[in-house]
């Protein structure tokens, strides 16, 4: 009888000590698609969850419609994927600052928004975006970076030299030309 309760005791250890084992991979386990990422991406997709869970508290209020927020949580989803996508294939820990934004809704990015057809991976879009491509998560999202400041002095540089190589007659706005300075007379001051 004391064998058996010896044997019991055992078992039932056995059994603590894998079920806590398990239920620690198991939480481990959610968390092992962003353990893979740098701390950087590890924010992003917090941020991300964390917009989640304002959309999902939102409606669960009834302070949104049903349509808001399918299309925020389609949104969501497809900046995660984007950025999952640009994290691997760089594999560079770092997300830029991204939009999301549907066809109707070029014109919040853009004052004149440029048809959607007229995209290219990777092309700079009104000196102001990068465009990353089209992600479907239950309507179609065109993903956008967002130039840092350094990549826009780059591009206007490059640009302006460019163009100043073809204007070098050109007239400022002020009617001076290009390349020169501006003075302004000294005030004359009491003797």
């Amino acid at each position: 009888m004391l064998r058996f309760r010896f044997y019991l005791l055992v078992i039932i250890a056995t059994l603590a000590v894998t079920g806590a084992a398990f239920a620690q991979h198991g939480l481990n386990g959610e968390s092992s698609k962003t353990s893979e990422f740098g701390p950087v991406m590890r924010a992003y997709l917090g941020y991300l969850r964390n917009e989640q869970e304002v959309v999902d508290d939102r409606i669960s209020r009834r302070e949104i419609s049903g349509d808001y927020y399918r299309r925020n949580s389609n949104r969501i989803r497809a900046l995660r994927q984007t950025a999952i996508r640009l994290v691997t294939q760089s594999g560079n820990d770092y997300v830029p600052e991204l939009e999301a934004v549907t066809g109707e809704e070029l014109g919040i990015l853009f004052e004149n928004p440029p048809s959607p057809r007229s995209f290219r991976l990777n092309q700079v879009v009104g000196n102001t975006f990068r465009y990353l491509g089209a992600t479907n998560t239950g309507e179609v999202f065109y993903v956008f970076a967002r130039l840092d400041p350094y990549e826009q002095a780059a591009l206007l540089e490059a640009n302006g030299s460019q163009s100043a190589a073809n204007q070098s007659e050109t007239v400022g706005a002020k009617g001076q030309r290009v390349g020169q300075g501006t003075t302004r007379p000294r005030k004359a001051g009491p003797r």
